[in-house]
């Protein structure tokens, strides 16, 4: 089972998700922004992903900056707090798999997660590649 804590208008979060569904796999979608958080599930997130809540935080186009947040002295359960305030504070998508737990970003980092990948060439929605036409990441064709 795939589980992605999806944000639909996110070209990140939107590639993540069409790769997972490309390679067969059916993902439970979780929109958290319509969904919020608990904070057990937060930490039980950040815990699998071995990232802290700073790592998680998404620092552009959300109000962390506004809230105070990118100050070095706030504390994770400041950060906590803001983020079931303000689900749009979790940097995104996080994907779930039996393999592992990960903050999805760059969106490649998905095949770290899933067994099958889609058929190459395979491209991102900005047209970069990710996969050429014998199912090589891109990292690997260097």
């Amino acid at each position: 089972m795939i589980v992605i804590h999806h944000n639909p208008d996110c070209g990140t979060s939107r590639n993540v998700l069409r790769v997972i569904q490309d390679a067969g796999y059916s993902p439970v979608i979780i929109d958290y922004l319509k969904d919020g958080w608990t904070k057990n599930q937060l930490l039980g997130l950040f815990a699998a992903a071995n990232i802290t809540p700073r790592e998680a935080l998404r620092t552009t186009k959300s109000p962390a900056k506004e809230l105070g947040l990118l100050d070095e002295n706030v504390s994770d359960d400041a950060i906590i707090s803001a983020m079931l305030e303000h689900p749009v504070l979790v940097n995104r998508p996080i994907v779930c798999s039996a393999k592992g737990v990960k903050l999805c970003r760059p969106s490649e980092t998905i095949l770290d997660l899933i067994d099958k990948w889609p058929a190459g060439p395979y491209f991102k929605e900005d047209g970069e590649q990710i996969l050429n036409e014998h199912g090589q990441p891109k990292s690997e064709q260097e």
